[in-house]
């Protein structure tokens, strides 16, 4: 039985990496990494354990990243240092300076539940997979900004085209400028078939009119949800999601256009440190 294989968004959620919060995410320097204020370490780790307590509702295992990374404090958002396709994964070299190093000890991870490493990015490449969206099993959108570049793009063209796949590229704004994280993942979710969750006024041209083409749904998430991670939504299956509790506009907009959705407590893992649902989780299986 394959354990391994996350080519969609939206399939259901069968395995899943997550990291717990420990003392490097609880005496992460604000200024330094970027939070909106100290991390209340136990509150932190109360949240992330009802996080995996629903995760496990939802139908899927969740495993635990257990190698140390004790400089890294975002090494909690396990989304971002690999992506895994149905063929292996894809190791990134992390666009953010403060979390290059967490790649080897993503790789281990791997080692011990079996996912091969498809490739790695190399030489002037950087990237995360934090800007990378499955449209479906067969095209994926990498957005090109400051966490990454066109070199890793073409890259994992390379890996990924002799399986098929075809890879689409979105340039992304500049928004606040380097330090802040506007990933392509920060401005829309693929919550079913046929229906995604958008920042509109962020979202790549190429990228909304690739949706218009597929006649897709967009449900919009507004101005004041958007730095509350809003567009940030987790699927665990087709119209099932997981999103952060401070955005009940959008959480009624997705009840609307008929998605079951789970929220969850967030105010220092996601609220503080600029992560949501997504960014949360690795995606080990999907199927």
């Amino acid at each position: 039985m394959k354990t391994y294989g996350a080519q969609s968004m939206i399939t259901p959620l069968k395995r899943v990496l997550v990291r717990r919060p420990d003392a490097a995410f609880g005496n992460a320097d604000p200024a330094r990494w970027h939070y909106a204020a100290p991390i209340n370490l136990a509150e932190a780790q109360r949240e992330h354990d009802a996080l995996c307590a629903m995760l496990r509702r939802a139908g899927a295992e969740v495993v635990y990243h257990d190698e140390a990374l004790p400089e890294h404090a975002d090494s909690i958002f396990v989304f971002d240092p690999a992506l895994v396709t149905d063929h292996g994964a894809i190791l990134m070299r992390m666009g953010k300076r403060l979390r290059q190093g967490e790649e080897p000890a993503m790789a281990k991870m791997f080692e011990k539940l079996g996912v091969p490493i498809l490739a790695r990015l190399t030489g002037e490449a950087h990237g995360e997979a934090g800007d990378m969206l499955w449209l479906d099993g067969r095209t994926l959108v990498v957005g090109q900004g400051f966490r990454t570049n066109a070199e890793a793009a073409r890259q994992i063209r390379e890996a990924l085209a002799p399986h098929g796949i075809t890879v689409m590229t979105a340039e992304l704004p500049y928004y606040t400028g380097p330090e802040a994280c506007l990933h392509l993942l920060s401005v829309i979710s693929v919550i079913d078939s046929g229906l995604a969750v958008v920042y509109r006024p962020l979202l790549p041209v190429p990228l909304y009119l690739e949706l218009e083409r597929r006649g897709m749904r967009l449900v919009d998430v507004p101005d004041e949800e958007f730095l509350t991670q809003g567009p940030n939504v987790l699927a665990t299956a087709p119209g099932e999601c997981i999103m952060l509790e401070r955005n009940p506009v959008t959480r009624q907009r997705l009840m609307d256009a008929g998605c079951e959705v789970t929220t969850y407590k967030g105010d220092e893992l996601s609220f503080k440190a600029e992560g949501g649902a997504t960014c949360l989780t690795r995606p080990i299986l999907r199927g």
